[in-house]
């Protein structure tokens, strides 16, 4: 599979609005951006998002997983509820300067949490370590307002900023590219590659612009699904690359025609830790008659070069993987036609179902054969 995902070791929401400065929701099951208002009426206090992302996992993928020079990788966070949302949305997503603690807070609890990160404190109200407000590092900043101090550090400047910009009538959710960040985490991450000046991992800050947030006009409320979520959706870091080979040898290509296909190996039941190959028989529904000694369906068969599988929810539909023309393209060998999964980029304790799609001749074929199987922990 050319299209890998690591899951978030943190995440949490930050507020500024002056009753919520020091507390902590690093727990909570939902990340959100919203503007909460004060007791007159007049002034928006905005809230922003961290997380981050393991720096062994992010080596690993380097090391082990990418095999091409060429890459993407990018931030997703999936959308729960939304109110009030201004026409247009404007999301920025900066890589976070200094360490920050997650704590164990909820929005929630009562009394509040102030044992982690907040709009005032990068680790927790006891050590009180704020943010910095001013003496920043070359390329870092921050931005607030008023007496609102604090609100994260990050870097800026080329090859830090990323911004997704959508309407009422996009898709909500957010898939930020952020290969130029990902490519400056640390240079001794990636020992064996070439990148620019590295800077640590502490995460990413994903915020709205300076001139909204501190606006006198709502933005709306946009919430996500964070790490601690119960559904299938929590943020990941996906990584994406063509790791496609086709070479058919002296089998034949099934280039127009009614096709038939089913999975050649599915177990139904594969360990997070797996990496593993599924393999399909290709053959024509309806073969030409001939009078031969063997089986026509003893003979190799493949797609064209135009195939690719997608994965799904069982039990919703949902895509999990959608079909991409560079990234899920199905491979071919002497032995016929194949693509690899890293069980470990899909949540455990649900069932996928696998869906594939054949471009020949004579047009667009898919296949829904309800091949299903287990990720199991």
């Amino acid at each position: 599979m050319a299209i890998y995902k690591i899951f978030p070791v943190n995440d949490s929401t930050i507020y500024s609005h002056p009753l919520r400065r020091d507390l902590n929701t690093g727990l909570d099951e939902i990340l959100e951006l919203t503007e909460e208002q004060s007791n007159t009426g007049i002034d928006y206090f905005p809230s922003r998002i961290l997380i981050t992302f393991k720096d062994s996992e992010i080596t690993d993928v380097f090391q082990n997983k990418i095999g091409a020079s060429s890459y993407s990788a990018s931030l997703q966070l999936f959308t729960t509820e939304n109110r009030d949302l201004a026409a247009t949305q404007t999301i920025e997503v900066y890589p976070v300067s200094g360490a920050w603690n997650n704590g164990t807070g909820k929005y929630l609890n009562d009394p509040s949490s102030s044992d982690g990160v907040s709009w005032t404190y990068r680790d927790n109200k006891t050590a009180a370590t704020e943010w910095l407000t001013s003496s920043f590092s070359t390329g870092v900043t921050a931005s607030f307002s008023g007496t609102a101090y604090g609100g994260g550090n990050w870097y800026t400047g080329s090859g830090f900023e990323n911004t997704a910009s959508f309407t009422l009538v996009d898709n909500l959710d957010l898939d930020v590219n952020i290969t130029n960040v990902v490519q400056k985490y640390s240079a001794s991450l990636f020992a064996s590659q070439t990148y620019p000046t590295g800077i640590a991992n502490n995460g990413f800050l994903l915020k709205r612009p300076d001139n909204e947030e501190f606006g006198n006009v709502n933005q709306g409320l946009l919430q996500y699904f964070s790490l601690e979520t119960h559904t299938i959706f929590p943020p990941s870091l996906t990584f994406k690359w063509d790791d496609s080979s086709y070479s058919t040898g002296s089998g034949e290509v099934l280039t127009t025609g009614q096709l038939f296909c089913t999975l050649a190996n599915n177990k139904e039941e594969f360990k997070q830790e797996e990496e593993y190959t599924f393999r399909l028989n290709v053959r024509k529904r309806y073969p030409t008659r001939a009078f031969v000694t063997s089986s026509n369906f003893l003979n190799v068969n493949y797609f064209t070069s135009e195939s690719y599988y997608s994965i799904r929810d069982a039990a919703t539909e949902l895509e999990v993987i959608p079909f991409n023309d560079n990234f899920t393209k199905i491979s071919a060998d002497s032995n016929g036609m194949y693509f690899k999964i890293w069980m470990n980029g899909l949540e455990p304790e649900r069932y996928y179902k696998l869906i594939f799609k054949h471009v020949n001749n004579d047009g667009v074929t898919i296949f829904d054969n309800n091949d299903t199987f287990k990720i199991v922990r």
